[in-house]
């Protein structure tokens, strides 16, 4: 079914929970669907059925970004804009207040290259290839070796202050991929999604075994995390109860595992 005002026109697109938000030619931004916490950015919380304009970025941006109930805005001078819930300081703002329109990331107004979200915390890609994360980290999921509870701006992760290439972030952990290729992870780990053959957390990057280098891009999602290599093969890791894995068995694997591997594979079930 084509979304309302929205059947062309469309450069990028974003969902969250129970949200959607699309950035639109000449860099606008339109959202839709529930709005209990400013996510939608048109400065009320009412939840709506199509798609409606995000105060003040009519031009602009270049990509977007959605947490659980938050939402964040690459601007085409590399500065970072997030809206939305605020409880864990997602937004990046130095407070933990809701937002329901675009409010700057403090200290990243411009030099950002790509940003991530998870559940309750957000990541940018610098420029200089170095990662910063803020939002909630109670588990470490800022990546800077503490567990403080709110991170209201942005904090460099510890050993990712250069070398970069892209990020991605689950809904409770974040992976970088480093420009010779390898992949490194960290915060939650109770699937296995960090892929370093534990189920231990971390609050600082740890390599994912087997992929120190041969990694394109990779993509988290609640409890797994999946590697596109250069090759053009996918390698996964973490839970598979539903078959997320795609390797024909259920379990959790706690490092990457091909997904056209039907032989059998070392696995935990808990």
């Amino acid at each position: 079914m084509d979304v309302t005002g929205l059947t062309s026109g469309v450069l990028a697109v974003a969902a969250g929970e129970g949200f959607t938000c699309a950035v639109v030619t000449g860099g606008g931004v339109k959202c839709w669907g529930y709005n209990g916490y400013g996510q939608l950015g048109d400065n009320t919380a009412t939840t709506r059925l199509t798609a409606v304009d995000v105060s003040g970025l009519a031009s602009g941006v270049l990509a977007l970004a959605a947490g659980e109930s938050h939402t964040c805005a690459l601007t085409t001078s590399g500065g970072v804009k997030c809206w939305g819930r605020n409880n864990g300081g997602q937004l990046g703002d130095g407070t933990t207040t809701q937002r329901l329109t675009p409010t700057d990331v403090t200290g990243l107004t411009s030099g950002v290259a790509a940003i991530v979200a998870g559940g309750v915390h957000t990541c940018a890609l610098l420029n200089t290839g170095g990662v910063k994360c803020w939002g909630w980290g109670g588990s470490g999921q800022i990546g800077n070796g503490t567990n403080s509870n709110s991170v209201t701006s942005p904090v460099d992760v510890t050993g990712l202050t250069s070398g970069v290439s892209t990020i991605a972030a689950g809904s409770n952990h974040t992976c970088a991929v480093l420009v010779g290729g390898g992949a490194k992870c960290w915060w939650h780990n109770f699937y296995g999604q960090l892929g370093d053959g534990t189920f231990t957390s971390r609050n600082t990057p740890g390599d994912v075994s087997g992929l120190t280098s041969g990694v394109a891009t990779l993509a988290g999602g609640r409890e797994s995390t999946c590697a596109l290599l250069s090759n053009g093969g996918v390698k996964c890791w973490g839970s598979t109860l539903y078959g997320q894995l795609g390797i024909g068995l259920i379990g959790y694997y706690l490092t990457p595992v091909e997904y056209i591997t039907l032989t059998y594979l070392p696995m935990i079930l808990k």
